[in-house]
C-alpha cells in the first residue's frame, strides 16, 4: 500500500515540528488490506517543573509550547498569582537516571510565592496514610476556585459554541497527524477560535491555553479572557472547570461528559459547564443563564 492509501492520520504535514512528533515502522489492516509504511506519533516525555531551583512536579506533556504549559500550570494550580511574579522561564534537556531524555522547566518566580510552595510541600510531605484524611488535606485534593465576578457575566449563543467546535477539529494539527492528542481552544464570543493548544494530556493542553492567554501580544490581548469561551475535546472532570475559572473564563464547553464533582464546583463558582457538546448538540450542566439556546 502507498503512503498516500493509508489512514488519515499517517498523512505527514510540512508545518509538523519534530519535537511533536515522529515517524515509526507500522504494518497493519487498513479497509481489509495489508499495508506496510511509516506513522506519525505525537511525543510524550518527562516535563519536570523546577521552582527556584527545587523540582516540584513531573508530568508527561508533548515538549511544545513548554513556556506555556509551565505558566499555565503555575497559575491554574495556584503557585503564582499572576504572571508579573514568574520572572523567567528556560527550557533544558535533561537525561534521567537510567539515561532516559527528558525536560526540565526552571521558573523563576516571586520569593512570596516560593515561600507559599516550600510551606505546601513540607505539609503534603508529612502526611501519612491514604493522603485524604483530615480537612488539610481534602483542601488540597479539592480546591474551590474564586467565585467569577458578576461583572464578567456575558451571555453566549449555542450557535457561537457549536461554530467553535466546527473549527477546532481542523485546527488540531497533532491530531490530524497522529490521532492521539487532546486541544484546548478559546474562542471569541461570536465563535471564532482565537488560540488552541495541544498535548497528550487534556489536563496539559488547558494549561498551555492557560499560559498562552496569560502572555503579553496574544490575540486576544484587547479582550478579556472573560469575554470569550474555552472549548476541550475531552470530558470536563473537576480539574478542568477548576483550571478554566481560574482563567477568569465563565463558560467551559467539553465534546464529552462531566463528571458529578464538574458539576458542583462550576455551580459554585459561577461557571457555565457544557457536556457532549457535538455539532449543534449540547447539554447544559449549570449556570445556564449565560447560554442562550
Amino acid at each position: 500500500m502507498k503512503l498516500q492509501d493509508l489512514p488519515p492520520q499517517t498523512q505527514p504535514r510540512a508545518e509538523l515540528a519534530m519535537t511533536d512528533a515522529r515517524k515509526v515502522p507500522v504494518t497493519g489492516l487498513h479497509d481489509g488490506q495489508v499495508f506496510q509504511g511509516e506513522d506519525w506519533v505525537a511525543e510524550e516525555c518527562p516535563v519536570a517543573l523546577v521552582y527556584n531551583g527545587i523540582s516540584h512536579a513531573v508530568m508527561l506533556a508533548t515538549p511544545a509550547d513548554l513556556e506555556d504549559f509551565a505558566l499555565g500550570f503555575s497559575l491554574s494550580e495556584g503557585i503564582v498569582d499572576s504572571p508579573a511574579q514568574v520572572y523567567g522561564i528556560e527550557v533544558q534537556s535533561e537525561r534521567s537516571c537510567d539515561g532516559q531524555p527528558g525536560l526540565s522547566v526552571n521558573l523563576d518566580i516571586a520569593s512570596a510565592c516560593f515561600a507559599r510552595l516550600k510551606e505546601r510541600r513540607r505539609t503534603l510531605a508529612g502526611r501519612t496514610g491514604c493522603g485524604l484524611c483530615g480537612t488539610d488535606s481534602l483542601d488540597q485534593a479539592v480546591r474551590a476556585p474564586s467565585t467569577l465576578p458578576k461583572d464578567t457575566d456575558t451571555v453566549f449563543r449555542a450557535a457561537a459554541v457549536s461554530a467553535a467546535l466546527g473549527q477546532m477539529r481542523e485546527r488540531q494539527r497533532l491530531l490530524g497527524i497522529t490521532g492521539a492528542t487532546h486541544a484546548a481552544a478559546w474562542c471569541s464570543a461570536e465563535g471564532a477560535i482565537a488560540l488552541l493548544r495541544e498535548d497528550v494530556g487534556r489536563h496539559n493542553a488547558l494549561d498551555k491555553l492557560i499560559g498562552a492567554l496569560s502572555r503579553p501580544g496574544v490575540p486576544v490581548a484587547a479582550a478579556r479572557a472573560s469575554e470569550g469561551f474555552i472549548i476541550v475535546s475531552s470530558r470536563a472532570s473537576y480539574e478542568m472547570v477548576q483550571k478554566t475559572a481560574s482563567a477568569g473564563v465563565t463558560l467551559l464547553a467539553a465534546v464529552s461528559g462531566v463528571t458529578g464533582l464538574a458539576v458542583d464546583v462550576a455551580q459554585g463558582c459561577g461557571l457555565t459547564l457544557l457536556g457532549f457538546a457535538r455539532g449543534q448538540d449540547l447539554s447544559v450542566y449549570s449556570q445556564p443563564q449565560r447560554i442562550v439556546l
